[in-house]
């Protein structure tokens, strides 16, 4: 392998890919990058076996050739080079010559034969979706997937393609987060249960832009692909039945409340310092219709905290308590000016929605208190 790369274009693809480096692995192959030539220029490939990710950097090849090397220490010595070419040369099979101005370094490797191969999930799209939609529904959903996996299926998103829907739902045991995206084909209906770390180094690599991202399922259902111009990124599906949340989603309501979310954002952060001094409860104290105002309190054996937040108040006044965390990840990950929450009493789930009127929806379980 002989070959020469820009050392900005190198560095930025070290940095997508070494998302999907294992750090725990037993097998240390899986703490390498894959460095292949392929299609005029350097194909850089990671993976953690959960996820795989493929980011190709042009380059001009003299001879082809592949090896691994670790993925952690070339990213630092590249990271540190100035912006010039970097020539790389394998030498002796298991040594990485880089060379760029008066700099040079050897790196030991692996042979490419024993790093794990990537399966390609498809030839074909099964739709597409806006990469800026995307990237929004992900922020605004994989947060609320568990991270505990004594169930395993609630790790995961569930992907539901329907038609020119795409529907992303995630769950644990205590909250749920719904949206509705419109995708850009009309697929069969199909759903498969994408795991919320991989949805999460996804996010890292969509920008801010219409232009599209490629989901392509593998015929088995067992991975799937996400394709931008330049990278891929490979996910295995999560198998099971994804709990049928629709049966825990409030259909009325006694109470709606419309205020602003950066200023009850505040009025929970605040509160939440006293209430982590004890079981991280948080009240929310709404005035009856006609008293535009919910109040924010906590209290525990350190002090106590009230914050009082304008609102728009229509129907029953009420008291409700949540874990501080849970409403507050809500109100940080969603992207709203203002935000509408839905309530039936003390006991029954809360129900968040932003102003704007898009389909999204978040539920969180009410936390029981002695009065």
């Amino acid at each position: 392998m002989n070959l020469s790369v820009i050392q900005e274009n190198l560095a930025r693809g070290l940095s997508v890919v070494s998302h999907a480096v294992s750090s725990r692995s037993t097998l240390p192959v899986l703490a390498n990058v894959l460095l292949r030539t392929e299609d005029a220029g350097l194909k850089l490939t990671a993976t953690n076996l959960e996820i795989g990710i493929t980011y190709w950097v042009p380059g001009k090849i003299e001879t082809d050739g592949a090896i691994t090397v670790p993925a952690r220490l070339l990213t630092d010595v590249v990271n540190s080079l100035p912006n010039e070419r970097i020539d790389l040369e394998l030498s002796g099979g298991d040594r990485l010559h880089l060379r760029c101005g008066r700099y040079e370094t050897h790196l030991r490797g692996i042979d490419a034969d024993e790093f794990p191969a990537i399966a390609a999930a498809g030839e074909r799209p099964t739709t597409r979706v806006s990469q800026k939609v995307l990237k929004r529904a992900l922020s605004e959903i994989a947060f609320a997937a568990a991270s505990d996996e004594a169930r395993p299926i609630l790790t995961g998103v569930l992907t539901r393609l329907e038609g020119d829907r795409i529907t992303l739902a995630a769950a644990d045991n205590y909250r749920i987060a719904i949206t509705t995206i419109p995708g850009l084909d009309a697929v069969e209906e199909t759903s498969v249960v994408v795991p919320a770390r991989s949805y999460a180094e996804l996010a890292r690599v969509l920008v801010d832009t219409d232009d599209p991202i490629e989901i392509i399922l593998s015929a088995q259902k067992s991975q799937v692909l996400f394709h931008v111009e330049g990278v891929d990124l490979v996910s295995r599906l999560i198998e099971g039945q994804f709990p049928n949340y629709q049966q825990v989603l409030p259909t009325s309501h006694a109470t709606r409340v419309e205020l602003d979310r950066e200023d009850l954002l505040k009025a929970v952060r605040l509160a939440a310092y006293i209430a982590s001094a004890s079981a991280n409860i948080v009240k929310l104290q709404v005035a009856p219709e006609g008293a535009p105002q919910v109040t924010v309190a906590a209290a525990a054996d350190v002090g106590d905290h009230q914050g009082v937040v304008d609102a728009t108040v229509e129907g029953d006044g009420t008291t409700i308590a949540f874990n501080a965390k849970y409403l507050g990840d809500v109100l940080q990950n969603v992207d709203a000016d203002r935000f509408v929450i839905e309530l039936n009493g003390p006991l029954s789930p809360g129900v968040f929605r932003p102003a704007d009127g898009r389909d999204y929806t978040h539920v969180v379980m009410p936390v029981r208190t002695a009065s």
